[in-house]
């Protein structure tokens, strides 16, 4: 899906397709990577009075290829994931973007994504195993496809109602919401402005989003496909910060 292109749309009071965005408009740019702006926020413009969230998806794995579910199993990048890391890289610094620190977990995915950005924007990398990816226990490894075959109402409630499954030997997402409150205090305590990357996979990235737009889960089966190389700038509002 693409913006900024033909006529402007005008939804709300805002116009699609100009350089001002609906609140929660999404979608990917040429090279194929997500955004989320805030009305009225120009591409490259750092507002320094305000916390802003760099979300970011782990460039691709093999996993990904094979559309297995990978959960928080250290699975290193392939070449399309490395490419993928490049291209957010130089998206980033097309917009100007000036990233105060770069958060992720020890997971290989996340934490090779996150490296490597890091070291490209001469910031800090700071690791935060609380923001690891949901342990989906004795589903990871299984192809998502074979999974949806054999046992397809576990298939349809996770992508109707997630938060009422459990994988065997794995946690619930309520339990990975726990711990993502833990951290998220931990980065807004030492965070009031500026921009802050979190490096984190599907299904974790969704939960993080959900807590600071307070939005929906969505498909988590469809963003675990979909998802890997792509990114959210998300502004921090009052009311997601824990008092």
């Amino acid at each position: 899906m693409r913006r900024g292109r033909g006529r402007p749309v005008r939804r709300g009071n805002c116009l699609v397709g100009s350089p001002r965005l609906h609140p929660t408009d999404r979608g990917t740019d040429e090279s194929g990577q997500g955004w989320r702006y805030r009305a009225g926020m120009s591409l490259g413009v750092r507002f320094a009075d305000m916390l802003q969230i760099l979300l970011i998806r782990p460039g691709s794995t093999d996993y990904d290829q094979q559309r297995r579910i990978q959960g928080n199993l250290d699975v290193p990048l392939n070449a399309q994931g490395r490419e993928e890391v490049a291209r957010m890289i130089d998206d980033f610094r097309g917009r100007q973007f000036a990233i105060d620190a770069v958060y992720a977990p020890e997971c290989e995915p996340a934490l090779q994504t996150a490296r490597t950005i890091a070291e490209a924007f001469d910031t800090k990398l700071r690791i935060l195993e609380e923001v690891r990816n949901v342990n989906q226990g004795l589903w990871q490894g299984m192809s998502i496809d074979e999974f949806r075959l054999q046992q397809p109402k576990v298939y349809r409630q996770w992508q109707e109602h997630p938060e009422s499954v459990c994988p065997p030997e794995g946690e619930m997402l309520g339990e990975a919401a726990e711990r993502l409150h833990v951290a998220m205090s931990r980065i807004f305590k030492k965070h009031k402005e500026g921009l802050v990357a979190i490096v984190a996979s599907e299904p974790m990235a969704t939960l993080i989003r959900r807590y600071i737009d307070r939005g929906q889960l969505g498909d988590l089966w469809k963003a675990a496909i979909e998802a890997h190389g792509r990114w959210d700038l998300l502004e921090v509002k009052p009311e997601a910060v824990p008092s």
